[in-house]
C-alpha cells in the first residue's frame, strides 16, 4: 500500500525555520516525482516547490522563492522543505504529492505549519 508522510509542521515567529520531511512508500517503481504544495485557510491548494527533472531541476512558487529549499534523498524516498525567513502568509496546511509512473497521484495528510507572534 502507498504512504506517504508528512512531518515537521508547527509554530514558528515570523522570520523562523522549519524543516519539513515527506517520507514515501509501499511502491516498487523507480518512476516517481514528488513535490510539496499548501493550502492557506480560504484558499485553493498551490504548489510552492517541485523537481523538474531526475537531474535535480527545481521550480518554486514566486513567493518563496529565496526562501525555501526543496532537497531529496533518493535512497530514502523522502523529499524535504527547508522553510527560512518565514512570513505570517506562509501559514497553512502543507502537503506533500507523490506522482508513480507518471500517471498515479498520491496525497499525504498533510502537517500545519503556523507563522505567528
Amino acid at each position: 500500500q502507498v504512504q506517504v508522510v508528512e512531518s515537521g509542521g508547527g509554530l514558528v515567529q515570523p522570520g523562523g525555520s522549519l524543516r519539513l520531511s515527506c517520507a514515501a512508500s509501499g511502491f516498487i517503481t523507480t518512476y516517481y516525482a514528488m513535490s510539496w504544495y499548501r493550502q492557506a485557510p480560504g484558499k485553493e491548494r498551490e504548489l510552492v516547490a517541485t523537481f523538474t527533472s531526475p537531474g535535480g531541476g527545481t521550480n518554486y512558487a514566486d513567493s518563496v522563492k529565496g526562501r525555501f529549499t526543496i532537497s531529496r534523498d533518493n535512497a530514502k524516498r523522502t523529499v524535504y522543505l527547508q522553510m527560512n525567513s518565514l512570513k505570517p502568509e506562509d501559514t497553512g496546511v502543507h502537503y506533500c504529492k507523490l506522482v508513480l509512473d507518471w500517471r498515479y497521484t498520491y496525497w499525504g495528510q498533510g502537517t500545519q505549519v503556523t507563522v505567528s507572534s
